[in-house]
């Protein structure tokens, strides 16, 4: 039973003054048992009313101390905050502040004295049924591989999973923020590890923890779930917006070598690395459009190929000439680059104690560049530059989460332990690398690194890392877009076929193709640094004409769709709305909306539904109420939205909808796929074609 002295507390609060607008519940402190708890005003989609945090607590190496209902409350008129204050039994005192915006809370735990703070913590009540999802690109937390693992169910809902807030290679693209059905989600504004529990040890409530001295949470309500996700991508953001060309395809292998010879065995003459030349031809003799081509490391002098950001002249002859050839042809270069050091200027860079403190020299990964010393990071941006010299475009922004150190005695430059520093490296590391390239091209360059982590939108586009090459791989990829669209990432690409177990199975390549059309970023490879046209598969090398195909179809409607993702891109830009939407965005009254997650809207006029298992030829798609969608593939069927359809999928289809009344013009999808057949049933004479290219070159 409440005392008195709690029922006058809780009367003092209700009187609490709001400003215009706000909503007419206001935050107050209840007590439960022999607790305080936290009450929020909620506009919830399941259980209307407020949410309950409870269970605040804070640790310190002595154990843990849940914080008592003696609470001396304090409210402001003026600001709209509210605080509690409590004294505890060692004369600590602890503070809970609370300051509301519109539907927005602000929420902040900290104590006095408090550097022997090592974690600060609380629950949320949860309902029945009740939906989360975002944290993190992966689709459950510990290995990476367990979200490719064969047979896995589990997909956006992070209900009944724990999740580690910590960077862990290579599917790395996290944020400390989600949202839930209920009407609500959580960002915790800070870069030290922490630990989520959704309904896991106990089903009527999420916990949630984070290390550190203390703690700032922001709590978002409304009805709307693309409300939550559009506020916290501007709070975190707002996401980058990039150059158009960046949403036209890219091509790129993981590794270039020097050859003699074509795939076909036709001589290299020319005046440029023989597998970038056969990657232009062949895509230019089938009609495959190019905006992007990514050169990979090795591309450099040294062991790792990478030394001092400098060109192995013999790798890639005619570096200079080289990327003004791709220019003339619309084409950007993109190389990789990584935050460690090498050839002389890692000997400088260790000299002047550039490095980051605590990491063991092990691996490739050494020595890190301490981003947090200006003369480090200077150091490093001039070798940066060098490259941003010679024309190029873009880069893969590759390691920033592997092998960095995460626990010891160890302090960065500025004073964070390695500790805190962990999650904060990635977007560190990307604005360094940011900050040079404005300088030398304003706005015209992209970056693409692959791990993320709060700070990193508004400055690159991402990929999601080594994925596996199988069906899972590509389901889990499917999942890693929506999760980041949720998180405010909305700029996201996949490498086509998988990284890990290149296995090339014409069917998983397939509809990795047409899944990664609908992504902003469409990049296809590394396809074991092959192309389609001499792919290895069953001890053999094939020429797939109906990779070959299906690339053309799919390379050729996303380069049409490039004033489209680009219009998209702008608008996440602005408001913090996605350019992919998983449906509970766009229909979240609906249960399907919630359910059917492997259907998507691109944007706001196009509806997607990746087919990711082999065999299957035929899809359940949910349309989106309020609209009626026409098949792209069988123009004269239309659909009412508010339902769920079954559609027939061949290997070239992808179910694909257009909202009737959008803009959209796709072009006749059929006869598209038709010609793509014939153009790659014609292997190109790639004698002739260099001929044009040498010619090129000398005239120059």
């Amino acid at each position: 039973m409440r005392s008195k002295k709690n029922i006058l507390i809780l009367l003092v609060v209700l009187i609490f003054i709001l400003p215009a607008g706000c909503s007419t519940l206001k935050p107050s402190f209840d007590v439960k048992g022999d607790n305080p708890v936290l009450m929020l005003p909620s506009d919830a989609l399941l259980k209307p009313g407020m949410l309950q945090l409870d269970d605040l607590f804070f640790e310190t190496s002595e154990g843990r101390t849940v914080l008592p209902s003696q609470l001396e409350i304090k409210s402001n008129t003026i600001d709209s905050s509210l605080e509690a204050l409590t004294k505890m039994p060692d004369g600590r005192k602890v503070t809970i502040s609370v300051r509301q915006q519109a539907d927005n809370y602000s929420i902040q735990l900290n104590a006095s004295p408090g550097e022997d703070i090592i974690k600060w913590g609380f629950c949320i009540d949860a309902s029945e049924n009740e939906y989360y999802t975002g944290l993190m690109e992966r689709v459950v937390d510990g290995g990476q591989q367990a979200s490719w693992a064969s047979g896995i169910t589990k997909a956006m809902n992070l209900r009944g999973q724990t999740v580690e807030m910590i960077l862990k290679p290579t599917t790395s693209v996290y944020a400390p923020f989600y949202m839930s059905s209920r009407g609500y989600a959580v960002f915790v504004k800070t870069d030290w590890p922490g630990f989520f529990d959704f309904c896991v040890s106990d089903p009527n409530r999420v916990k949630i923890e984070f290390e550190g001295p203390s703690l700032e949470v922001k709590v978002y309500t409304s009805a709307e779930p693309a409300q939550l996700v559009r506020e916290h991508a501007m709070d975190a953001g707002p996401p980058v917006l990039p150059p158009k060309w960046i949403y036209g395809p890219w091509r790129w292998r993981d590794e270039h070598r020097i050859r003699s010879e074509y795939y076909d065995g036709t001589p290299w003459t020319g005046p440029f690395n023989a597998e970038v030349m056969e990657d232009i031809m062949m895509m230019d003799a089938f009609g495959i459009p190019c905006s992007i081509y990514w050169i990979d490391r090795p591309y450099g002098p040294g062991r790792l190929g990478y030394d001092d950001f400098e060109i192995d002249s013999q790798r890639l002859p005619n570096f200079p000439q080289m990327v003004q050839w791709l220019n003339g042809r619309e084409i950007q270069l993109v190389l990789w680059i990584a935050p460690f050091f090498q050839g002389k200027m890692e000997q400088e860079a260790l000299a002047n104690g550039y490095n980051l403190a605590g990491q063991r020299q092990q691996g490739n990964n050494y020595p890190l560049c301490d981003f947090t010393n200006p003369e480090a990071k200077a150091y490093w941006q001039n070798g940066f530059a060098k490259l941003l010299k010679l024309g190029v475009a873009g880069f893969k922004l590759d390691r920033a989460e592997e092998g960095i150190p995460e626990s010891g005695p160890f302090k960065v430059y500025d004073g964070r332990s390695i500790r805190e520093n962990r999650n904060a490296y990635p977007p560190m590391y990307l604005e360094a690398a940011y900050e040079t390239a404005a300088k030398y091209r304003g706005k015209d360059f992209v970056l693409m690194p692959r791990a993320a982590y709060t700070g990193s939108s508004p400055y690159g586009v991402f990929w999601g890392g080594d994925i596996g090459g199988t069906q899972e791989g590509l389901r889990a990829s499917i999942i890693a877009v929506l999760r980041s669209a949720v998180m405010g990432y909305p700029n996201w690409g996949s490498d086509t076929c998988g990284y890990n177990q290149q296995l090339m199975e014409q069917e998983v390549c397939a509809r990795w193709l047409a899944f990664s059309c609908f992504t902003p970023i469409m990049e296809v490879g590394p396809t074991r640094d092959k192309g389609f046209w001499n792919i290895p598969r069953d001890g053999q090398t094939v020429y797939d004409e109906e990779l070959i195909a299906i690339w053309r179809l799919y390379a050729r409607l996303h380069s049409r769709l490039t004033d489209y993702s680009y219009k998209c891109a702008q608008e996440a830009h602005k408001s913090g709305m996605p350019i992919v939407r998983p449906l509970f965005l766009v229909d979240p009254q609906a249960p399907e909306a919630w359910a059917n997650w492997w259907t998507y809207q691109y944007g706001p006029d196009i509806l997607v539904s990746p087919v990711w298992e082999k065999q299957k030829r035929t899809q359940e798609v949910y349309l989106p109420a309020g609209q009626q969608w026409q098949d792209a593939w069988r123009p004269d069927k239309i659909y009412k939205g508010g339902q769920t359809i079954t559609v027939e999928t061949q290997l070239h289809q992808m179910p694909l909808f257009i909202r009737s009344g959008s803009n959209v013009v796709l072009g006749d999808l059929n006869q598209e796929y038709t010609d793509a057949k014939a153009a790659a049933n014609k292997r190109p004479d790639l004698k002739t074609m260099e001929a044009a290219i040498k010619e090129w070159f000398q005239n120059r």
